[in-house]
């Protein structure tokens, strides 16, 4: 998936409840840094592997987490492209409330030079900014 396509509403769903756990956000920085099997991510947790294993199929539900097959060895790997178009779902929102800060500090800024000059800013300008 490339960083221009969008995730399917479910599939944001999914990747949102996944990175609502502090367990599974800590998973996935440790994944971050390289693949690592079950019982190297389970280490650092006070949990048991049969924890450890469902928050992963969490993980994987989302299409954060692959698994590939080594052998007896099952190590997990990071899927960076949901969380690449939930940052690109974010950032829209980001952009639009910037440009209602910026509207909002502008029409505060005409509002005090106007009550510095005594002078009725509704009458240069409406709320809208239009």
């Amino acid at each position: 998936m490339s960083p221009a396509m969008e995730l399917e509403p479910q599939e944001l769903d999914a990747t949102f409840s996944a990175l609502a756990n502090s367990t599974r956000r800590a998973i996935l920085a440790r994944l971050a840094r390289g693949e690592a099997t079950v019982n190297e991510l389970a280490a650092p947790f006070e949990m048991s592997q049969p924890a450890i294993s469902k928050h992963l199929q969490v993980l994987e539900r989302a299409g954060l987490v692959s698994v590939r097959s080594e052998g007896r060895v099952r190590p997990r790997r990071l899927e960076p492209e949901p969380l690449e178009a939930a940052t690109s779902w974010i950032e829209r929102y980001r952009e639009i409330w910037e440009t209602n800060y910026r509207r909002l500090d502008a029409l505060l800024d005409e509002l005090r030079d106007a009550s510095s000059t005594g002078s009725d800013p509704s009458s240069t300008r409406d709320l809208n900014g239009d």
